[in-house]
Formats: structure tokens, sequence, C-alpha cells
């Protein structure tokens, strides 16, 4: 197979509608993996091959830079009729993330030899545990920069994630009592209540002028407690989830929960115990780079406008590439991140193949750049 091919709007529909039509929950993306396999040997990849945990991986190009192309075949559960619509095409996955990541596929395969290498990815389990992702990460790839394909919008690029604290809150009262009588035992879900207060207080103030994407966030997810609807609860189980802006860390956040749970307990006279469910530290790309300076340019290029750069407010695997690998990366792709896990996820056709020309010409203005600061 020749490794320059010219790529029709039909081809490239036509591909993502036949990605659509295979129903990959996580865990469940054998199917899709098999088709970008055989896609990946049509259009002249090197090294096609399916890691351990079922990551689809494959290479094209040659020389430096070495670009990811990194997007996720898993979709949430629930199937949509594939069909297109005028502008639109309709089908779970279709904006988050099969648009992206067909998008990728199409524009790793626009690589030429000693023009930069992209390694293009299909990771599983995004919407799950991240099992495609920490493998990738525990293999150590050797890149120089990285793009995750999800739904920006063609005029957003994201160079920021928050990070992510996940805890555990455990209160007991040592003692319960007769619903009837509640004034003789302390009641453990109502001072959980106050301790989750206070730590939602004690993050929280003092962040009125700030933007959204800076703020430091917590939010009470989950909490259990009660034995009977007839008995005060000795032990309540609380979850916060906290989000933390990329002007902080994990270790700062942590410190002020442990300042907060312990202030409460003493004045209280209740045990309380935290154990951390889950952190993620916050990532934030650097606006100057090669690889932000060559995407902007390439956007300028297709769209002739200049993109957005912005933070969310939520977490994800930019985050763990970022900071593991310590390099440039940000997350972009066609779609609208607000069809993603509807009942009626759609993805626009010509927002599709502009974000393929406008991936290629990335790879083409992230070698120049690169080239400049060797």
């Amino acid at each position: 197979m020749e490794s320059h091919f010219t790529l029709t709007e039909r081809f490239a529909v036509k591909t993502l509608e036949k990605a659509l039509k295979i129903y990959t929950p996580s865990l469940r993306e054998k199917g899709l993996a098999e088709f970008l396999a055989d896609k990946c040997d049509d259009l002249g990849f090197n090294d096609v091959h399916t890691d351990e945990v079922g990551n689809i991986i494959a290479t094209k190009g040659s020389g430096s830079p070495r670009i990811l192309f990194c997007g996720h075949m898993d979709t949430v559960p629930g199937r949509i009729r594939v069909r297109k619509e005028g502008d639109y095409l309709f089908g779970r996955g279709s904006s988050d993330a099969k648009g992206p990541l067909i998008a990728m596929l199409f524009a790793a395969a626009s690589a030429q030899e000693k023009s930069g290498t992209v390694m293009f990815v299909g990771a599983v389990d995004e919407e799950g545990n991240a099992t495609g992702i920490k493998s990738l990460v525990k293999n150590k790839p050797k890149v120089d920069y990285a793009i995750f394909g999800e739904p920006s919008g063609i005029n957003h690029v994201t160079i920021a994630y928050k990070g992510r604290i996940a805890i555990n809150l455990k209160i007991n009262v040592k003692s319960s009592a007769h619903a009837s009588a509640p004034w003789l035992a302390k009641n453990a879900i109502e001072e959980s209540t106050l301790f989750t207060r206070e730590i939602k207080r004690s993050l929280e103030s003092e962040q009125g002028h700030k933007k959204k994407g800076m703020q430091l966030t917590a939010t009470v997810t989950e909490i259990k407690g009660g034995l009977s609807h007839n008995v005060t609860p000795q032990e309540c189980n609380s979850t916060l989830d906290v989000r933390i802006p990329v002007d902080m860390n994990c270790q700062m956040v942590e410190e002020k929960i442990s300042k907060a749970v312990n202030e409460v307990a003493e004045k209280q006279k209740v045990e309380a115990f935290y154990s951390i469910i889950d952190e993620t530290e916050p990532f934030e790309a650097d606006h100057n780079s090669s690889l932000v300076r060559a995407l902007t340019l390439s956007i300028l290029d297709i769209e002739k406008k200049r993109p957005m750069l912005i933070r969310k407010t939520g977490t994800g695997d930019m985050n763990v590439i970022g900071n593991q690998l310590k390099i440039p990366v940000v997350t972009f792709g066609p779609g609208d991140p607000h069809a993603a896990h509807t009942i009626d996820e759609k993805i626009s056709i010509n927002e599709y193949l502009h974000g393929i020309e406008i991936l290629k010409r990335t790879i083409e203005h992230l070698k120049r750049l690169h080239d400049k600061t060797k």
C-alpha cells in the first residue's frame, strides 16, 4: 500500500459511519480495534498492533518530532441509530469520541517519511477506569508532543484540566438511639453534614473573583448511613469530589482537608477518618509551546480565525500523560462537547472534515516549529 493517499469526503464519512455502527461500551472495544487495525494496514501505517489491554497502536511517517495522536474507542452505554440528517451524523460516540478518533486516523495517515512520526492510539476504557491510558503511560512511549482527541469544537483548544482528589469520609458517633429519643445519641448523618459543610467552606472561600476554571470546588457525591428507619445512625460514609485548579496541587488541598476534619472532630467530639480514593494532579500546557502554536496556526489556516484556548473544569487523560511524561499536551477534536452522552448525540460532518485538515496541518507546522527549536 502506498504511504500517500488522497482522502475523499465520501470515504471519510463512510469510515466514521462504520465505526459508529460498532457498539463499544467500555471494555467491549475489540470489534472497533480490529476495524481500525484493518484501516491502518490499508492506509500504510507501520507496526500495527494491539497491546496487552486492548489499545490499538500504529505509527506513520519517520524522524522527529514524534507526536502522539490518542483518542478513545469506548463510549458510554446506550445505542443510537446511525443516520445522516443534513450536515449531521448521528450515533453513539459521534462526538465523544469516535469523530475525533477517526479524524486523527486520517490526519496521521498523511504523515510522510522524514516529516515527523505520528503514533496513533485508539485507547480502551476512557469512560471507565482509564485502563488504556494508564497502560500506555506505564510503557513510557517515546513522544515529544501529544494531542488527545475529544470534542472541543474546532475553534477551541483545551490547554488545561483541573486535578482531582476524591475522599471517603467516615464518621462514627459510637452509639445509637431509638428515633423517638434522638437526644440520647449523636446522629452520624447530621454530624457528617457538619464535616462536609466545613470542608467545602474551607476549600471554596474567597474565590468570588476567580473564573470557574480557576476555582477550587468540593462536591458531596455520595452519602450512606443508618441501619433502620427508626434508629439513629451510628456511622455515616460520605464521598467528596474535589477539583483542583492549575495554580494549586493535591498536597496543598489535602492539607486543607486534614485541617478542617481535625478541627471539626475536636469541636464535635466525634471520630472522623478520611481516606483518599483517587488523586490526579492538575495540568496546563505551556501556551507558547510549539504544539499550541502549531495547532493555532492550523486552525487559522482552515477556519480563518484564532482559536480560543480554554481551561476545563473536568479532569482527563491529558493530566496523566502531561504530568507523567513531562511533554506539551493539548486536547482537541471536532464535535460539540455538550452533545456527548446525550440520547441524540451527533457531529457536524463539515466540522469533522475540517478537523481532519486542521490535524494534518498541525503535523506540518509542528515539524517546522520543532526543527527551529533544535
